[in-house]
């Protein structure tokens, strides 16, 4: 995710409780504000309430998007989305053979299909998911006002296509994107010259493809991804990016 106040969220860890954020990460700023407020409940073990409370608090303090998850030693596995939804999360679940179950948190229900877990249900936005470390399974909502604002973006480039997000499945999503478009395109600029449909790899292609079915006109790979090259777009300057996209 990223939060739109991490400097002023550092600063406030530093004054109040000294707290010295070692890097630039807005996660390691996360990190110490949920530290912060679960240093308030000083007795040992920690409750499940008590690690609610501190999510509670933390929502309040944060702006932006996130989805969490963070092992708390000697106690169990917390994860929480922002209180708008805007970064998915799941929850999923599977039975050991002597009966036992476990629990899996991802952003994606893929990441559960994959280790043979059962989706459950997507995690509320501004829900909170504690497991122990005994395998018990706590959730509660911790925000005020949550609202499902995903990001739409997660749908047309992050997400895997075989994922589903708040219950929406990421390809179904791509290909109304194109039939979308396509209809737009043949009804506003039916004048213009097309050739071939040719998709920038590799989210675009569903969509492309739903594209050049509704223009009947040619789908083409005239662009080949380099698998040996990260993603170019956050490297560090446009040289970079020239040379690694060539």
């Amino acid at each position: 995710g990223n939060l739109t106040n991490a400097h002023e969220l550092r600063q406030k860890l530093f004054e109040s409780g000294r707290r010295h954020v070692n890097t630039t990460s807005d996660s390691e700023i996360l990190l110490n504000v949920l530290a912060s407020e679960l240093d308030r409940f000083p007795h040992y073990p920690l409750e499940a309430d008590n690690i609610f409370t501190a999510v509670a608090a933390m929502h309040q303090q944060l702006r932006g998007a996130y989805a969490c998850v963070a092992m708390i030693i000697g106690h169990g596995l917390l994860a929480f989305r922002d209180p708008n939804g805007i970064r998915p999360l799941v929850i999923g679940k599977r039975t050991l053979e002597d009966g036992r179950s476990e629990y899996m948190v991802a952003s994606e229900s893929v990441a559960l299909d994959t280790l043979g877990f059962e989706f459950l249900r997507d995690v509320a936005p501004g829900e909170a998911v504690y497991i122990t470390t005994k395998g018990q399974l706590f959730t509660r909502q911790c925000a005020e006002n949550p609202k499902t604002n995903p990001c739409l973006f997660e749908y047309v480039y992050f997400a895997r296509p075989d994922s589903f997000m708040d219950k929406i499945s990421v390809y179904s999503a791509r290909v109304r994107m194109g039939q979308k478009l396509g209809e737009k395109i043949a009804s506003e600029w039916e004048d213009l010259d097309i050739d071939v449909v040719i998709p920038i790899p590799e989210t675009s292609c569903d969509i492309a493809l739903e594209i050049a079915r509704i223009l009947e006109k040619p789908y083409r790979q005239g662009f080949v991804k380099n698998r040996y090259v990260g993603r170019t777009f956050i490297m560090p300057g446009q040289q970079a990016r020239r040379q690694s996209v060539r």
